[in-house]
């Protein structure tokens, strides 16, 4: 009997000695910080020397004459020199200003509309398709009762912004609310969360994965209903990206136009990057993310 217990004493330190070796062989696998950027960065690098090569290769072939489609270097060119001067920094910041006062005000609507049609099943009915029905039109299709309304004019293209967004994070929140499982609710019903409490600290912080990814869709939305805005709108501003790119067409200017589309998508790569960091914070708090993988 004594044998028995010694064997199995030593049979159960055996595999814990394994699993502490392979905790210790995970932990030694842990690369640095350093190598890790590198990792994310190099795939976008080569994409990037992807569709630069791919770009000249077009233009070598003579498809298009270099007034309708210059080469890369000629439009590095104009960018650098626009970036010298203060026109694409100003019409950068005009942008930036109206993108961030439709998106908040989008974020308030969505957020409100989204909480009242997931908590009240008669709104639920009488709204919630209707909401859909606003995501999936074009943003486009607004203009004209948005210049009847407000004519030529900031409003005209804050009303079609939020228009673009609100629907999608509204529907972000729907979607979040309803797959909150019902036990935890349960058990913060159970523990005295009532209200506005059981949404504070139970509900919310298990919608928040949908929560945030319609707000990343908002924003798309939002972006490309500004950018349509401007475009069609360009008489009220002579700085902003999209009159630029209005202005730019009208001269026939094609690095001009390049250089501002290549800094409209950079905008968007930034702002995708931080709701990327925002998406890994909540899946490394909610314990769904690889640590060594970060």
């Amino acid at each position: 009997m004594a044998s028995d217990t010694l064997t199995s004493s030593a049979r159960t330190d055996a595999e814990i000695s394994g699993l502490d070796a392979l905790e210790i062989a995970g932990r030694d696998k842990e690369v640095s910080r350093g190598a890790r950027i590198w990792a994310a960065t190099w795939p976008k690098l080569a994409a990037l020397a992807i569709a630069i090569a791919a770009w000249q290769i077009v233009v070598w072939t003579g498809w298009k004459p270099p007034y309708s489609l210059p080469a890369p270097l000629e439009v590095g060119r104009e960018l650098v020199a626009q970036a010298q001067g203060p026109q694409l920094w100003d019409g950068l910041l005009t942008t930036l200003q109206r993108a961030a006062l439709g998106y908040v005000f989008s974020v308030a609507v969505g957020l409100l509309l989204g909480l009242a049609v997931a908590r009240s099943t008669v709104l639920r009915a009488a709204i919630g398709s209707m909401i859909t029905a606003l995501q999936t039109m074009p943003s486009i299709a607004w203009f004209p009762l948005a210049i009847l309304l407000f004519e030529l004019s900031e409003k005209a293209i804050f009303f079609v912004v939020v228009l673009g967004a609100a629907p999608s994070i509204a529907n972000g929140v729907i979607s979040g609310v309803d797959y909150v499982p019902p036990l935890l609710v349960r058990a913060g019903r159970n523990l005295g969360a009532r209200g506005l409490n059981l949404y504070r600290y139970v509900i919310a912080p298990a919608a928040l994965p949908a929560i945030v990814a319609g707000l990343k869709q908002g924003w798309a939305f939002s972006w490309r209903s500004l950018m349509a805005g401007e475009l069609l709108v360009s008489g009220i501003s002579q700085t902003s990206l999209g009159a630029q790119l209005t202005y730019s067409r009208e001269l026939s200017d094609a690095p001009w136009l390049l250089s501002t589309m290549i800094v409209i998508l950079v905008v968007g790569l930034v702002v995708d990057a931080a709701f990327g960091a925002a998406d890994k914070a909540i899946r490394r708090r909610w314990g769904v993310l690889d640590q060594a993988g970060q």
